[in-house]
C-alpha cells in the first residue's frame, strides 16, 4: 500500500488499564482500516522495466512486433554512430517480461540483445473493485497467494450490534 495515511482524531479508551492494551485496540482499528480501504478508490500499480534493445537496422520490425505483443512502449530509437546497429529504449511491464528474450531472439533471428532494468511503477487502468480486467488481476493474485477468491465486502468489517 502506498500513499495511505490514517489520522485518528478522537479515541475513547476504557478506564480500566487492563482493557487498554494493543490486544483490545488493534483488532478494532484493523477492521476500521480495512473498511476505509474498501470505501476509498483503491488502484493497482505494476512494476515497469526500462528495456534497452540493441539490434541491426534490418531487424527493427521484429523488435517492434515483439514489444507490441508484450504491451511494451517505445521511448526512443537511436542509430549508433559508425555501426549498423540501433538502440531502442522501451518500457516493458515486468509481468510481460517472462520469456521476452526468447521471443525477441526468435523474431529477429537471434540478432537483438535486450537489457532490462527496473525503472518505475505505473498505474493499472481501472479500479479493482469495479473494473473487470483489474478485478481479474486481483483474483489471480488472491488465488496464487492462497487467499479467499472472492473479494471482501464492506459488511465484513462493520459491527453488528
Amino acid at each position: 500500500m502506498r500513499g495511505m495515511r490514517f489520522n485518528i482524531m478522537d479515541c475513547e479508551l476504557h478506564t480500566d488499564a487492563i482493557h487498554r492494551g494493543g490486544g483490545q485496540i488493534m483488532p478494532s482499528a484493523r477492521r476500521l482500516f480495512y473498511a476505509l480501504e474498501i470505501l476509498s478508490a483503491p488502484s493497482l500499480l505494476e512494476p515497469i522495466f526500462e528495456c534497452d534493445i540493441t539490434a541491426p537496422s534490418d531487424c527493427m520490425g521484429g523488435v517492434y512486433q515483439t514489444l507490441n505483443q508484450r504491451r511494451g512502449q517505445v521511448v526512443e530509437e537511436v542509430q549508433i554512430p559508425g555501426t549498423p546497429l540501433n538502440l531502442v529504449k522501451a518500457y516493458l511491464p515486468v509481468s510481460e517480461s517472462f520469456g521476452f528474450t526468447g521471443l525477441l531472439r526468435g523474431a529477429t533471428q537471434g540478432k537483438a540483445f535486450p537489457q532490462c532494468v527496473f525503472d518505475h511503477w505505473d498505474l493499472i487502468k481501472g479500479l479493482p473493485l469495479t473494473d473487470a480486467k483489474a478485478g481479474e488481476l486481483v483474483l489471480g493474485i488472491r488465488k496464487r497467494k492462497g487467499l479467499k477468491i472472492e473479494l471482501p465486502e464492506l459488511a465484513n468489517y462493520i459491527d453488528r450490534m
